[in-house]
């Protein structure tokens, strides 16, 4: 049976990270005194709504424009894949990339890979340890990189200065967006990634 703080009775505070004798469900730190328990409370559902809710405002946020583009005094509407061929006809690439990546690419796997891990731990289905250390850090990994599109809008401020388009306005989507953000960030701090280990110990230890 492998030895864990679970099953000593043992829980670290997740404020001062003090380890302390689990006495009864809720309890405060004898060193800062704040509240804490051994797992967070319905972690799986509270990831999976968040999750559930980013993922619809994420489509929303691919459909409608996301800025609008004034060119000759003409305004011209355009979603994030048809402005990624607009930057990608004046041919800045840089730019396109990032957008993409930021806008699509990073969203879209920390959606799924926050499912991923629900399904796992709901499921029982383990990974090997190392793989399952690797799969979470990296969604870690991407969680600063959402972030990518503030600078977005210096981009398309430098954008403008270089004379492609006279003046750009943010569109609707640019709110959805903005929540899908924000979403996935409270689903991946619902997460709880100890449950990942659980059933794997309790598995052995049975």
């Amino acid at each position: 049976m492998m030895n864990t703080a679970k099953s000593a009775g043992l829980a670290l505070c997740p404020k001062c990270h003090k380890l302390n004798s689990l006495v009864n469900e809720h309890q405060r730190c004898s060193r800062c005194h704040g509240m804490f328990y051994q797992r967070k409370r319905n972690s799986l559902q509270y990831t999976l709504a968040w999750n559930v809710a980013a993922l619809i405002a994420f489509i929303p946020a691919n459909l409608y424009p996301i800025m609008i583009v004034y060119q000759l005094g003409i305004p011209r509407e355009a979603t994030i894949l048809s402005g990624i061929g607009e930057f990608i006809d004046y041919g800045l690439y840089p730019i396109a990339i990032i957008i993409f990546t930021a806008s699509i690419i990073v969203p879209l796997l920390k959606i799924i890979g926050l499912f991923v891990l629900v399904y796992k731990v709901h499921t029982g289905i383990r990974l090997k340890p190392d793989k399952h250390s690797k799969f979470y850090h990296a969604l870690e990994f991407l969680g600063p990189w959402s972030m990518l599109d503030v600078f977005v809008v210096a981009l398309m401020v430098t954008v403008v200065e270089l004379g492609f388009v006279t003046s750009v306005a943010a569109g609707p989507a640019i709110n959805y967006f903005t929540v899908t953000v924000i979403f996935t960030m409270f689903a991946a701090n619902s997460f709880d990634p100890r449950l990942l280990w659980d059933k794997k110990q309790n598995k052995k230890a049975g």
